[in-house]
C-alpha cells in the first residue's frame, strides 16, 4: 500500500499520539548494530562517531548509558509516503514558532517527533491543530 503524498491531506489527517515513555538519545563510540539490544532501543543509526540509540530513559539508566536531555515521542499516525514533500517542514515550522525543538524519525509507516519532555503537551496540541 502506497503512503499519502498530498501535503494538505497529510496534515488534515494527522493523528498525533503522545507516547507514555520518556526517551533519550545515546551514542556508543565504536559501537556496532546489536550492541545493547537487551536495552530494547526503538531506533538506531550508525554514525561516523559510533552507534546512536534511542531508548527509554529507564533502560539507559539501567545500562548506565550517558545521555543529555529527556524527550517524549509523538507518533504521527498518518501513513505518509517516504516520497512525501513538506510534512516534516510544516511540523517543524509550527513547533519552531513556539520555540520547540523537533527531532523527527521517519519509519516505514509513520513519522515520530521527539520533543523535549517539558514541551510535550504543548507540542501535541500544536500538532493536533493541523486537523
Amino acid at each position: 500500500m502506497a503512503g499519502e503524498k498530498n501535503l494538505g491531506i497529510l496534515l488534515k489527517t494527522l493523528n498525533p499520539i503522545l507516547l507514555a515513555e520518556t526517551y533519550v538519545f545515546c551514542i556508543i563510540p565504536k559501537g556496532k548494530y546489536g550492541d545493547f539490544k537487551e536495552a530494547g532501543p526503538i531506533a538506531s543509526f550508525m554514525e561516523e562517531e559510533g552507534l546512536s540509540l534511542v531508548l527509554t530513559k529507564q533502560q539507559a539508566d539501567l545500562h548506565k548509558l550517558d545521555y543529555e536531555g529527556e524527550f517524549r515521542a509523538i507518533s504521527l499516525k498518518v501513513f505518509s509516503s517516504l516520497d512525501a514533500v513538506g510534512m516534516t517542514a510544516a511540523i517543524s515550522a509550527k513547533l519552531t514558532q513556539h520555540n520547540i525543538s523537533a527531532n523527527v524519525v521517519a519509519a516505514y509507516n509513520h513519522d515520530h517527533v521527539f520533543v523535549n519532555a517539558k514541551d510535550a503537551d504543548t507540542a501535541l496540541g500544536l500538532l493536533e491543530s493541523f486537523r
